[in-house]
């Protein structure tokens, strides 16, 4: 890994170093700042101890948020899309017959 392919992040009073492409260096400093924010409230929230714990939580509070997200923004007309789909091969199997 060569210097210029190299990020410096700190997470949670720790730094790390990630390999990164030039074009993506400002997403992962975004990226890294969004991580600590969130493992910073849940510590903050005295309930959980101990870096692995946070970061897991921290982990699967975004995979939540994610899945949510892509719950939320599939397209209205999906459905339509799959009856459209279904009268298609319906007319292909009968036209075959």
């Amino acid at each position: 890994m060569t210097d210029s392919n190299r990020v410096y992040v700190n997470i949670l009073d720790k730094d790390y170093q990630i390999a990164c492409p030039a074009e993506e260096r400002d997403a992962l400093h975004r990226a890294a700042e969004e991580l600590d924010e969130r493992m910073r409230a849940i510590r903050n929230t005295g309930s959980i101890i101990g870096l692995e714990r946070i970061a897991v939580m921290a982990a699967l509070n975004l995979c939540h948020e994610l899945q949510q997200q892509r719950k939320n923004t599939a397209k209205p007309n999906d459905a339509e899309s799959i009856s459209r789909m279904m009268k298609k091969i319906d007319k292909v199997l009968t036209s075959h017959e």
